[in-house]
């Protein structure tokens, strides 16, 4: 599928990969994990043909079909679901074809294309994009809007699923969990476990990594190595070999000391001259093993005021959200010191808005907002990140909330998030995102917060950092409230949950895994429409309402159709399968190929099953109201 050969790869005077040999086999699904800057991206612009070796080889398979997540959108007036077909190039070729066929009347042609049209599947293209932007919180309204009219973090999601609907034998992801909610990185992760070919995955999420992939490509002071098993896995592994390391590191410094005396005592006689030359060879030829580095760059604390207040900060017969537009009814949230609190909930259904109504950013359409008198609140969102003097530098930034603070004391403080040195002193503008959201970190920590409210806070976040704020969270004796898609930090970090969800918060009895059996069971989705204020008359709301329902209408009967026809096609190929001369034929092309159309329709069936009951609860719900 693909191999290095003695690769090496440099970036200018710069050396990312040195002679680096690795074997790539298919069907394998690898996580690619390293420090920010040891070249993942740029092993995945290798790949895709960006970027030459220097030296080695690149092999890679004949006819290799590549699929890659881009990490930009052009704001367009095309359609959504039309821009995920576009994903599939094999189908608009043949579609292309078709639409000069008939124009030209070339009747043969168009025969022979529609035969290829099936044979790709071409058909229920449609309906496989479709499902892809449901999986990915897309709701029927949306298949048919502009791009233009989807936000960032919506318009990455659209990336996705054209990434997803391309026919491909190897797929590179990179941080494809980046501004997915927990509901949608669920579901892609079972997308991935189903996908037949050969999976790269640059991932900062390790229960992610743990779910969806096989082995570990581990890229460090450029080298790759291999490792068999999951992130868990890699990350036992790891620690055995750097201990193993580490213990050959001090025995061997034993041995040279040993021989450094040797050598200064005798090298002077005559009578050890010859035996001290020799230790001083053994010295020239030994390798040296390099002192195992296992501590994380990033080391902190949060400490809370020496004040607190109980409750710390409360809502009481709150109703949340905008101007004209109500997100969460009757809301009674009490936040006492020491309480850990995750946010569950499909995005859309107001955890933001929650968090926001919390810190004051925006004020409550009725009820009471209770702070209490030694409050301390630290809130952390993408906001904060945005909101950053990008002039000016990290120092700069929290000599503004301390003036007296002596410099080497937060110097000294900044270093343990990762600005040490020289990156203190360098505008905020050159750092990168993950830069910006440790920097945005540091100040609320700075700020000796007794209550932290954090929303998605390891967006652009390494696993070493994400690991060192896990680490900090659990020593962390203030309250704090939690949403968060990493898995990881919510299970480490966290000890009781509220669901929001259905305009309502109400207590989760359960942690991750009952919450992902709930999932299953759920009548939500995530939708693409946001927290944001939207001016909607009670009119506009009952002809949406009416709309909505006659579309998931449309779309089960639509799924009960192609549900009629699957199940038969199924039938006829598991007929097939049970046929002993279809395994003794020396025709193996034929066996594969009926397996393979086996697997997909079992899994197209799986999907659109699970789709049609969870639009029946949703047409039930919807009914109800």
């Amino acid at each position: 599928m693909l191999r290095l050969k003695e690769l090496s790869l440099r970036r200018g005077s710069h050396l990312l990969i040195d002679r680096v040999s690795l074997t790539i086999h298919p069907g394998q699904k690898i996580g690619l994990v390293g420090a920010n800057g040891s070249s993942k991206s740029s092993l995945f612009e290798l790949i895709e043909g960006h970027l030459d070796a220097d030296e080695g080889e690149l092999e890679l398979s004949a006819g290799l079909a590549i699929a890659h997540l881009a990490q930009e959108v052009v704001a367009t007036e095309q359609p959504a679901i039309e821009y995920v077909l576009d994903g599939d190039r094999p189908l608009r070729s043949i579609q292309k074809a078709i639409q000069t066929a008939e124009q030209d009347e070339q009747y043969v042609r168009l025969g022979e294309l529609h035969g290829q049209l099936d044979a790709i599947d071409g058909y229920s293209a449609h309906s496989r994009a479709e499902q892809l932007l449901s999986g990915l919180g897309f709701e029927r309204l949306d298949f048919d809007k502009a791009l233009r009219q989807f936000s960032g973090g919506w318009r990455i999601r659209l990336n996705l699923a054209q990434t997803l609907m391309c026919p491909s034998h190897l797929l590179l992801l990179d941080e494809p969990t980046n501004h997915l909610d927990l509901n949608t990185v669920i579901w892609l992760e079972r997308w991935l476990k189903n996908y037949q070919g050969t999976l790269l995955l640059v991932s900062h999420d390790r229960e992610f990594l743990d779910e969806v992939v096989g082995a570990i490509a581990h890229l460090h002071q450029t080298q790759i190595d291999l490792y068999s098993g999951n992130y868990s896995q890699f990350e036992r592994l790891r620690s055995a070999k750097l201990a193993e390391q580490q213990s050959n590191y001090i025995k061997q410094q034993r041995q040279i000391k040993h021989l450094q005396n040797f050598v200064r005592r005798f090298r002077a006689k005559a009578s050890k001259a010859k035996q001290a030359q020799s230790r001083i060879k053994a010295l020239e030829r030994m390798t040296l093993i390099a002192p195992a580095h296992i501590d994380s760059p990033f080391h902190f604390t949060i400490a809370d005021s020496e004040k607190t207040s109980s409750p710390l900060l409360a809502l009481e017969q709150a109703e949340l959200g905008y101007t004209d537009h109500s997100v969460l009814q009757d809301v009674a949230v009490q936040i006492q010191p020491g309480n850990r609190i995750g946010l569950l909930g499909p995005n859309g259904a107001g955890k933001s808005t929650l968090i926001r109504s919390l810190a004051g950013e925006i004020g409550l359409l009725s009820g009471q907002r209770f702070a209490g008198q030694h409050l301390r609140l630290g809130y952390f969102s993408q906001h904060q990140v945005d909101d950053l003097d990008l002039q000016v530098t990290a120092l700069i930034h929290l000599q503004r909330l301390d003036r007296g603070a002596p410099e080497v004391k937060v110097r000294s403080f900044l270093g343990g998030f990762g600005f040490s040195g020289e990156k203190a002193l360098q505008p905020v503008g050159t750092f990168s995102g993950g830069e910006k959201a440790r920097l945005a970190l540091a100040i609320i920590t700075w700020q000796r917060p007794n209550l932290l409210l954090l929303d998605e806070p390891t967006n652009h976040l390494d696993i070493e950092m994400r690991q060192a704020l896990a680490l900090a969270l659990q020593s962390y004796t203030g309250a704090m409230l939690l949403v968060s898609h990493d898995r990881y930090l919510l299970r480490n970090s966290v000890d009781q949950f509220l669901l929001v969800f259905a305009n309502e918060v109400r207590e989760f009895d359960g942690d991750l895994s009952d919450y992902r059996s709930w999932l299953d069971f759920s009548p939500s989705r995530p939708t693409a429409s946001s927290d944001a204020p939207a001016a909607n008359t009670k009119s506009e709301n009952a002809y949406d309402k009416r709309k909505r329902l006659r579309n998931l209408q449309s779309r089960l009967a639509s799924m009960e159709n192609k549900l009629s026809l699957l199940h038969p096609e199924l039938n006829e190929v598991e007929l097939q399968l049970a046929d002993t001369d279809l395994y003794t034929s020396d025709d193996q092309a034929k066996l594969y190929a009926t397996q393979r159309r086996h697997q997909r329709l079992r899994q197209e069936i799986s999907e659109l099953e699970e789709l049609w009951v969870a639009g029946s609860e949703e047409l039930e719900h919807l009914q109800e109201k």
